[in-house]
């Protein structure tokens, strides 16, 4: 029997608190620390109001929530089952410490702590790089030597929806949809119920689309049913999209889910964007070729409010928007749907940014950073993960960017989003859509936000992007440490110039799928400056994000 099996069933037996297992036992390592890591997660209700639907409509949501809770169960298997494991054992302790523990679990998603560089906070087994997706030990030279031997296993082993076994000196891989099938099939059952609660025929269809995918892999007619809703009252993500679980080819997505309710108003004001998302495009810094026109291309943008988030939007880095989804084929042929989550974004705001400029930014900067001009920023952010290649061009052929740049994919796509987004921003000031007067507005509010992410240290994928970001405008003097004060200031005159050339290497990077290139330039402002890391000390009583309490229940079997 494992050692960590044979310590979860001592908890589960002895019904005793952790620390007093570790004192029988000799086996359980807790982080000291804990209650001092839990604060840096402020609670905030994240409510279900129920009185503006009907029952009909209240029972989709339900059934939205039923199967998002089964996509939650598969993403622990794919992070870290041992930690799901321990977290059940802990249901119903009374012991204050026990319940800690397990709210930290829960945070995390495993057992390792996002905001400490991924160390171990339960244990001394450091963090697998692929999760569970991948034989432990196995590495990525491995791999490409194994498919070079092996060419006809490459389109299985760099699937996005395949675990990786390995079977004496064989890879072997298993789909995701026999993998996860006790889950996935009761998820899909949820998702049929639930289009037959709705009035809307697009989304029934969609549902039933998305149900068939969860059993086949095929997620390509349920995307292109998703990108044809017409603004919809309520909206679900529900797929493995992201790959932020895969540090070893960045190529695996974990499972995700989100049940949406639509904001009409603040939907609305995302129209004077829309528009010009093809113009932005065009405008990049960019040789034609490498800029697939958006013209003619769906763009649908919602803001959102989010009852219920499970899977990788519930654990860890707490988004507050989403642009999906991540296939470059359907971004070449149809386009990409960008997501606000509302409530999420009003706390992110109002519990951490606000707060947080107050001690990091020279004061009249700091009084400069607003919701508005943070929902800008992450509007043109969102909008940006469609933008720029589509592949990357690599010996002659399109590649996907995600396999030519391997596992610094997800944190140099996250920097490219931001730093073209807020390229994109100025350019919608230079053509009059957006008021030049509040061009300030828009750059303190996003070094506020990067100032928020680089606290993830860069064991995240936002928080190496922003290190990479914030490294590369100081060296552009476009921001600078007031020795007298101990605060940053914005130099509002060079940071235009000092984007644009971000950006384009960052595109260029994507474009030429040059993955020595993006890791060395990684390695060079990826490490954060000892000056920072005392001035981010000054707001450690500002929470780093948020631990959502949601009004349904977040059970997991």
């Amino acid at each position: 029997m494992r050692p960590w099996v044979y310590l979860v069933l001592v908890i589960f037996l002895a019904g005793c608190s952790v620390e007093k297992n570790r004192e029988s036992a000799g086996k359980l390592v807790v982080a000291p620390d804990l209650d001092q890591r839990l604060a840096k997660w402020r609670q905030v209700e994240m409510p279900f109001d129920s009185a503006r639907l009907n029952a009909h409509e209240r029972q989709l949501v339900e059934k939205l929530v039923e199967a998002s809770q089964y996509l939650d169960d598969i993403y622990w298997r794919q992070s870290d089952p041992e930690a799901l494991d321990l977290y059940k054992s802990l249901a119903g302790k009374s012991d204050i410490r026990d319940q800690g523990l397990r709210r930290f679990l829960m945070i995390n998603g495993s057992r390792f702590d996002l905001l400490d560089e991924n160390r171990p906070f339960v244990g001394t087994q450091p963090m697998p790089p692929g999760g569970v997706l991948y034989p432990p030990g196995l590495t990525r030279a491995e791999i490409e030597a194994y498919v070079q031997a092996h060419p006809g296993q490459k389109d299985a082993i760099y699937s996005p929806t395949t675990v990786i076994r390995r079977e004496g000196g064989q890879l072997q891989t298993v789909a995701y949809h026999e993998a996860y099938h006790r889950f996935l099939g009761p998820a899909a059952d949820a998702l049929r119920e639930a289009a037959g609660l709705t009035d809307d025929a697009a989304f029934a269809k969609f549902l039933r689309l998305r149900a068939e995918a969860l059993l086949d892999d095929d997620y390509y007619p349920s995307d292109l049913a998703w990108l044809d809703l017409k603004n919809p009252k309520f909206d679900v993500i529900m797929a493995p999209y992201e790959t932020y679980l895969d540090g070893v080819l960045g190529v695996k997505g974990s499972y995700g889910a989100a049940v949406l309710i639509r904001n009409d108003a603040e939907s609305r004001r995302l129209e004077l964007y829309e528009k010009y998302i093809p113009s932005i495009q065009d405008a990049l810094p960019l040789p034609a070729a490498d800029r697939p026109s958006k013209r003619g291309h769906l763009t649908p943008m919602e803001v959102m409010d989010t009852p219920f988030r499970g899977g990788d939007l519930r654990h860890g880095y707490q988004a507050v928007a989403d642009n999906l989804p991540n296939d470059p084929k359907i971004h070449q042929e149809k386009g990409t749907k960008k997501i606000f989550f509302k409530n999420f974004m009003d706390a992110r705001v109002n519990d951490v940014i606000l707060p947080l400029a107050k001690f990091l930014l020279r004061g009249d900067q700091a009084a400069k950073v607003s919701g508005e001009g943070y929902m800008a920023g992450t509007i043109l952010h969102e909008i940006s993960h469609g933008l720029g290649p589509a592949f990357a061009r690599v010996g002659g052929k399109q590649v996907d960017i995600r396999e030519a740049l391997g596992p610094s994919y997800s944190g140099w796509e996250e920097a490219k989003a931001d730093a073209v987004g807020m390229f994109g921003l100025k350019w919608l000031v230079d053509h009059g859509a957006l008021p030049r007067a509040r061009l300030e507005e828009y750059y303190a509010s996003y070094i506020a936000g990067i100032f928020r992410t680089l606290r993830y240290g860069t064991g995240e994928a936002h928080g190496r992007a922003e290190m990479m970001e914030f490294n590369y405008l100081a060296e552009q003097k476009a921001v600078a440490r007031d020795s007298g004060t101990g605060r940053y200031v914005i130099d509002y005159a060079l940071m235009p110039t000092a984007l644009a050339k971000l950006a384009q290497e960052l595109l260029v990077v994507e474009a030429t799928g040059d993955r020595a290139r993006a890791e060395a330039w990684l390695a060079k402002y990826d490490k954060m400056p000892a000056e920072l890391v005392a001035a981010l000390q000054s707001g450690k009583a500002v929470p780093v994000d948020i631990d959502p309490i949601f009004a349904f229940p977040e059970k997991v079997e």
